[in-house]
């Protein structure tokens, strides 16, 4: 058990490597997602382990191939990314009952093994994304986490799978081209890979040769802004979300947005820090107003869609703008609005992917016409949806209205009351939409499509229940996170003992 322990960073990404390796070859659904199911679950307990372990001891660094860091390569485990990882692995365990008669009903029989290979490729590389302490190994994961969700993607039933396939490949390939063009600045700069290391010489190498590190933040911000779908270069999403197949699009919804937005907080506090940042280039100001832009614009976007997957895709457009908001408010209460939104934002949007992938299993449809009168005959179902939308929303009693608050509070901080206001109105046109499906799914008569729907089996009912009772638990509880989030933003920002 020692030698468990004292390798659990590694662990936390050979596991799903083994597991996908080991579902490619599995003949059958069955035994892919059995492998899937064992990965997954053993997931989240060496990311709360670790966790654990942070907030007892301080950073876990972890050095591979016998060299220490910087010349080695480190993963390394911090308050931040042990957060991230237990959003990641957790969300990947919660959906993988849900997967067996989603996936079954989707994907055709020959396939499936393949799909849960590709799953655990992708979850290894989001989780690897996380836990690296390497500028260049972040590239490598995010590369396995992209190519791999490109297929997931892909594996949709219909022909515009294939098409958002494909602009999904050709945004991230950009995406991924200008981080690593930044790294090579970055690397020109320091002489160094490792992100501590990069970070305590940044300072001298800004004083002498002040453009690499410049044009490094430039091309990093916004390479990870194209992975995070940072409004306007959004343009990937709704068509990747509503082409995948159900699990797909809960999985990634949930986890690769929040991970590639780690990796920007990452860089912009723990690298480049608030002085560089927010002081040398305009990049809090840039940040703020495409937040803005994105709560409103995404969010009217939403409203007008006939397709419920595009409508939660165009939702997760603004959320986004949520937590990047926070980031460019660049104090503790908007950073931990930002922060807590990441993991809020997780469970209440899997929450809606999931309920909306239990109706696409039941009707075989996503239309919003065709949900009329849904409610009445998938009640639990259309629950967890209401649940899920109101946490969007920041009902009182919601974890996302814990998120808001927290924002509003950043933003009154700052001497931005204006922003208050556009934070709540943002809000009340997530009214709008999540109160269409509402009006359409409980209080129009039954169409055809749904008079013979019943809710889902119970496997695919408990995951639902669980992210929506998280939901309203961390509405009321928040030490666990808001509370963690905070001590997290304390520490960006060099404020107080935060580990």
């Amino acid at each position: 058990m020692k030698l468990v322990a004292a390798n659990l960073p590694a662990l936390q990404v050979l596991i799903p490597l083994v597991g996908a390796l080991l579902a490619a070859f599995a003949r059958r659904g069955a035994t892919g997602w059995a492998i899937a199911l064992v990965a997954s679950w053993l997931a989240p307990v060496i990311s709360i382990t670790m966790l654990l372990r942070v907030l007892e001891g301080g950073v876990i660094s972890y050095h591979l191939g016998g060299w220490a860091p910087p010349i080695g390569i480190e993963y390394r485990v911090d308050l931040l990314n042990a957060f991230v990882l237990v959003i990641v692995s957790t969300i990947g365990a919660v959906v993988m009952p849900f997967a067996r008669r989603s996936v079954a009903d989707e994907i055709d029989g020959d396939k499936q093994s393949w799909f849960y290979a590709m799953y655990l490729l992708c979850l290894a590389g989001l989780l690897g994304i996380s836990v690296t302490g390497d500028a260049f190994n972040i590239f490598v994961f995010l590369e396995i986490s992209s190519l791999s969700s490109y297929v997931l993607v892909a594996m949709g039933r219909s022909r515009r799978s294939l098409l958002a396939a494909f602009q999904y490949l050709i945004v991230g390939t950009i995406g991924a081209t200008f981080y690593v063009i930044g790294i090579g600045f970055l690397y020109l700069a320091t002489g160094s890979l490792n992100i501590a290391d990069i970070a305590v010489r940044l300072g001298p190498a800004m004083a002498e040769t002040p453009r690499p590190v410049l044009a490094a933040l430039a091309f990093l911000t916004v390479g990870i802004s194209l992975k995070l779908a940072l409004f306007p270069l959004h343009v990937w999403l709704p068509g990747a979300y509503a082409g995948a197949p159900s699990l797909a699009t809960a999985f990634l919804a949930g986890t690769s947005t929040k991970v590639a937005i780690y990796v920007l907080i990452r860089l912009f506090f723990s690298v480049f820090g608030v002085g560089i940042t927010f002081n040398a280039l305009p990049v809090g100001e840039v940040l703020l107003v495409l937040s803005v832009a994105a709560m409103f614009i995404a969010s009217l976007s939403a409203v007008s869609q006939g397709d419920v997957k595009r409508l939660l895709a165009y939702s997760s457009v603004a959320q986004v703008g949520y937590i990047t908001l926070g980031i460019s408010l660049a104090n503790v209460s908007g950073l931990t609005g930002g922060i807590v939104h990441i993991f809020n934002h997780a469970i209440m949007k899997t929450a809606l992917f999931l309920s909306l992938g239990a109706i696409v299993y039941r009707t075989g449809s996503a239309g919003l016409s065709d949900l009329a009168g849904i409610g009445r005959r998938m009640p639990l179902t259309m629950a967890v949806f209401v649940i899920g939308g109101a946490g969007l929303i920041g009902v009182p009693g919601t974890a996302g209205f814990i998120s808001k608050w927290y924002l509003a509070v950043g933003a009154l901080e700052r001497g931005w009351w204006p922003l208050v206001f556009l934070i709540v109105a943002s809000s009340l046109i997530a009214v709008l939409y999540i109160g269409r499906v509402v009006e359409v799914a409980w209080f129009r008569e039954p169409s055809a499509v749904a008079a013979k729907a019943t809710d889902p089996p119970l496997s695919m009912l408990l995951p639902m229940f669980v992210l929506a009772a998280a939901t309203l638990y961390f509405g009321f509880e928040t030490q666990a996170s808001a509370g963690l989030a905070g001590r997290i933003a304390e520490g960006l920002l060099g404020i107080g003992s935060a580990r």
